[in-house]
């Protein structure tokens, strides 16, 4: 991904628009989760409205999904009391439309797919993605390839094989040896067809299922709905703790001092 340099010497993603709707004939939308804390990262605020290399962690997400051909609509679902922060934070653009989440990830979720509801029954919104807005440095590359594969298969999850990882022992203290082979770090955005996501999660509300994932609701609820894996990306890490937004901030560095390394 290359990058421009903003006002001010901030650096925000290369494309942002804010304040035009970028693909507004898109039939597919995205959704951005940003209910989190800054707890664990030792931040003042939320993690996502923390500053990274001058705009919002949540800004940089946006404007890759807002850019990415095809998508109609993003959604930023939040948290009541960052109602303010996330109106500044996309401040003059009409391709965010926000909305106030729930207590679980699942019903942050599921409000975002009921303010797109009456589009996906209209057949307007299509195929739907589904990201962690802690997770800023997606690439429109890997957007782009969920956004195809969900459109032909009908789900697309990325993720990265692990191949550092141990199973604890049986009084969960101790190890017990390595890890069964071929575990996958599953990532986001996570794509899936819009009718049948929509559906799959009303049914779960109904009888109060809350899946680890978007692909653990579908798989619960749509299981005739293909989903298929799909290469992610190291960059692509969620920020939890206070060093990965510092990870964060030295790649956008690189990126901007070798834009197309």
């Amino acid at each position: 991904m290359a990058w421009r340099r903003g006002g001010g010497g901030s650096t925000v993603p290369a494309g942002i628009r804010w304040g035009s709707r970028m693909h507004s004939s898109g039939d597919a939308a995205a959704i951005v989760l940003a209910g989190g804390s800054g707890t664990r990262v030792g931040g003042p605020r939320n993690k996502v409205y923390l500053p990274l290399r001058g705009s919002p962690v949540i800004a940089w997400s946006l404007a890759t999904l807002a850019a990415l051909p095809g998508i109609g609509v993003v959604v930023l679902v939040v948290r009541d009391a960052d109602r303010d922060l996330a109106e500044r934070s996309v401040k003059g653009t009409a391709v965010v439309e926000i909305v106030t989440g729930g207590a679980t990830r699942q019903e942050s979720e599921l409000a975002g797919l009921r303010l797109l509801a009456a589009r996906i029954t209209a057949g307007v919104i299509g195929t739907v993605l589904i990201h962690d807005g802690a997770r800023p440095l997606l690439s429109g590359a890997l957007a782009a390839d969920v956004l195809r594969t969900a459109r032909e298969v009908g789900g697309a999850v990325p993720g990265l094989p692990r191949d550092d990882l141990a199973a604890a022992g049986p009084d969960g203290i101790g190890l017990a040896g390595p890890a069964p082979a071929g575990l996958v770090a599953v990532q986001t955005p996570q794509g899936f067809r819009a009718a049948p996501l929509l559906a799959a999660y009303e049914e779960a509300a109904r009888l109060g299922f809350s899946g680890t994932d978007t692909a653990s609701c579908v798989a619960a609820f749509a299981p005739d709905v293909p989903i298929r894996a799909v290469e992610g990306e190291g960059r692509n890490f969620k920020i939890t703790h206070g060093h990965d937004l510092q990870m964060a901030e030295r790649v956008l560095a690189r990126d901007v001092d070798d834009p197309v390394g």
